[in-house]
C-alpha cells in the first residue's frame, strides 16, 4: 500500500468576512478503507424523449461525437432500456433485421411510436464503442421469468442451443457475457405497484431462472430497491432475499427543488431561494444512503450486497415549448454542484455503494450531454464527471468534515463537502465543493511533504449559468491558481459556488 502524503489531521480554516472559523477533517485508516468503484460513475439511457432517438442514435447511426465525449470521462457502465420503460419492453422486439422489427407504442413516455430500431445489439455496440459495461434492466412488470431467462441465454450462452444459434444468425457469433442484470425497475411504482413482500418473492423466482453460462462471468442480479426514504422496502428485501441470490439492491433518489412531486422549478430561471432549496434536497442523499446502508448492515455485516443508486439527479420542470413527457431540461452550475456533492457522498460510502447511474446521459433530466440536430453541448455536469474520474478504482481516504454553515432565510446547510482518494500511482486527489454562492472559504490542509500541486476549478459568474448551443461554454473547468503549499500547509482558497479538484504528487 502506498503512503498518503496527507497527515492524519486535516485542518480547515474557514474565513467569513473578518471572522475566521476553524474546523477539522480527520483522515481514517487507509489500510482498511474501501476502493472507490469506478461503477459509481455510471450513466443511464432510457427509451424516453430524445435520449435514444435523436440522442445517442440519429438517422440510424450511433453518434460518434457522443461516444467520444463519454470515452473521455471514462463512463464505466450504461444502464438500459429503463427506467419505467424496461417493464414494458420485450427484448424480441429489438433483435433481427430492423425492417422486420415491430412498431410499438411507448405508453410510459408520451404514447409515441417506438420502432425498435435501437435494440439489444445496438445497445451493446454502443457500450463496446464507449468501452463500458452494459447494465440491462429486465422486464418484471409485463414480462415473465422465461422471457428474462431467454434474454440472458440469447446473449451469454456459447452453446449450440436454439437461442445461442439465433444470436449467431443475427450477426454476433460470440456471447456478449453481460454481467449486470436488474430484475425489474421501481417495482413499488411504475414497475408494478408491488408491495415489498410480493416483490421479494417474485425476485427469488426470477433469480432462480437467471443462469450463469459457462465462459461468462457470474451474473450480478440486482433487486429493485427503495424509493428515496422507504426504509421498510430495504428491510423487507434484506430480510427475505438470501444474499447469495442478490448481488445488489437498488435505490432511487431525485433532487426535487420543492421536495415534493411533481417536479417543478425552472432549470435556468431561478434565484437563491430555489438554489438553496435544491441544495437542501440534494444533501439529503447522505442521510438516505446512510440509513439504507445501516439496514443492509444488519442482515449483511460483511457487505456482500452492493447498494446501487442507479437513478439519481436533479429533476426540474421540462423546458418551455417542449413535450412535457420527454423530460428535457437544461443544466446549470447549480446542477454541477449537486452532481459533485452527490458523487462525494457515494465516494465516502464506497464500502456499500458500488454502482450509481446519473439520470440521464443525453437530453433527459440531469444530462451530461444535450443535442439539437447535429449539434452537441457538454453540460456543467459533464465537466464534474471529467474532474472526478480520477477517483475511479482509487483507495478512499476517509474524511470527517466539520464545515461552516451556508445560511439563507434562517435555514442552514453545510457549505463545504468533499472526498479524497489515493490512486495506484501514489497521487492524492481531493474534490472540494463550496455550496455557498456568496462567500469564499479558505481551506488549509496539513501535509507531510511538499507536493507538486495540480488543480482545476469549475465555477461561473452566476448560479444559473449554463452552456448553450452555438455559444462558447459559460461553465467549463479552468486551471486553478488558488492552491499553494508553504511550510507543510496546503492552502486552497475555495471560491463561492465552485468545485475544485486538487492533485498532490
Amino acid at each position: 500500500m502506498r503512503k498518503s502524503i496527507l497527515s492524519a489531521s486535516f485542518v480547515l480554516a474557514l474565513m467569513t468576512g473578518a471572522t475566521a472559523q476553524q474546523a477539522t477533517i480527520q483522515l481514517g485508516d487507509t489500510l482498511h478503507a474501501p476502493v472507490v468503484s469506478r461503477h459509481i460513475y455510471g450513466q443511464f439511457a432510457e427509451h424516453l424523449g430524445r435520449s435514444i432517438y435523436d440522442g445517442f442514435y440519429r438517422n440510424g447511426q450511433i453518434r460518434t461525437d457522443i461516444v467520444e465525449a463519454l470515452k473521455e470521462i471514462k463512463v464505466p457502465n450504461l444502464r438500459w432500456p429503463g427506467g419505467c420503460f424496461a417493464d414494458e419492453y420485450h427484448w424480441r422486439d429489438g433483435i433481427g433485421p430492423k425492417t422486420s422489427r415491430p412498431v410499438r407504442l411507448n405508453t410510459t413516455w408520451g404514447m409515441v411510436e417506438e420502432n425498435n430500431s435501437f435494440g439489444t445489439f445496438e445497445f451493446l455496440d454502443l457500450c463496446e464503442r464507449i468501452g463500458c459495461e452494459p447494465y440491462i434492466a429486465g422486464n418484471v412488470g409485463t414480462g415473465t421469468p422465461q422471457e428474462m431467462a431467454n434474454w440472458i441465454e440469447y446473449l451469454n450462452s456459447d452453446s449450440h442451443s436454439a437461442l445461442a444459434e439465433e444470436r449467431r444468425k443475427n450477426g454476433h457469433p460470440a456471447p456478449y457475457k453481460v454481467s449486470f442484470w436488474g430484475v425489474g425497475n421501481e417495482s413499488w411504482g411504475c414497475g408494478g405497484e408491488m408491495t415489498p413482500e410480493y416483490y421479494a418473492g417474485l425476485f427469488k423466482q426470477y433469480a432462480n431462472f437467471c443462469e450463469t453460462y459457462p465462459g461468462s462471468p457470474r451474473l450480478k442480479k440486482i433487486a429493485s430497491g427503495a424509493n428515496s426514504d422507504d426504509y421498510n422496502w430495504t428491510e423487507v428485501a434484506m430480510k427475505n432475499i438470501n444474499t447469495s441470490q442478490m448481488w445488489g439492491l437498488s435505490l432511487h433518489y431525485y433532487t426535487l427543488v420543492t421536495g415534493k412531486w411533481p417536479p417543478s422549478g425552472s432549470a435556468t430561471k431561478f434565484g437563491e431561494d430555489e438554489y438553496f432549496s435544491a441544495m437542501q434536497q440534494a444533501l439529503k442523499m447522505e442521510e438516505i444512503v446512510s440509513k439504507h446502508a445501516a439496514i443492509m448492515d444488519k442482515y449483511d455485516p460483511q457487505k456482500k450486497v452492493a447498494l446501487l443508486v442507479d437513478e439519481w439527479g436533479i429533476w426540474a420542470a421540462p423546458e418551455p415549448n417542449t413535450n412535457p413527457a420527454f423530460l428535457y431540461q437544461q443544466n446549470s452550475l447549480r446542477d454541477a454542484l449537486i452532481a459533485a456533492s452527490t458523487l462525494n457522498v457515494f465516494n465516502n460510502h464506497s464500502d456499500r455503494v458500488r454502482v450509481a447511474n446519473l439520470a440521464q446521459t443525453v437530453n433527459v433530466i440531469h444530462s451530461v450531454i444535450l443535442t439539437k440536430d447535429d449539434q452537441m453541448v457538454l453540460t456543467p455536469t459533464y465537466y464534474v464527471f471529467d474532474l472526478m474520474k480520477v477517483h475511479q478504482d482509487a483507495k478512499l481516504l476517509p474524511l470527517t468534515i466539520t464545515s461552516p454553515d451556508y445560511t439563507f432565510n434562517g435555514q442552514t446547510i453545510k457549505a463545504v463537502n468533499g472526498s479524497a482518494s489515493l490512486d495506484s500511482l501514489g497521487k492524492t486527489h481531493i474534490t472540494l465543493v463550496n455550496l455557498d454562492p456568496n462567500k469564499e472559504i479558505t481551506v488549509t490542509v496539513a501535509v507531510s511533504a511538499s507536493p507538486t500541486i495540480l488543480a482545476s476549478i469549475l465555477t461561473a459568474p452566476k448560479i444559473n449559468s449554463f452552456n448553450d448551443f452555438g455559444k462558447a461554454p459559460e461553465v467549463k473547468p479552468t486551471v486553478f491558481k488558488g492552491a499553494s503549499v508553504k511550510k507543510g500547509v496546503l492552502t486552497v482558497k475555495l471560491p463561492a459556488k465552485s468545485v475544485v479538484a486538487v492533485e498532490l504528487k
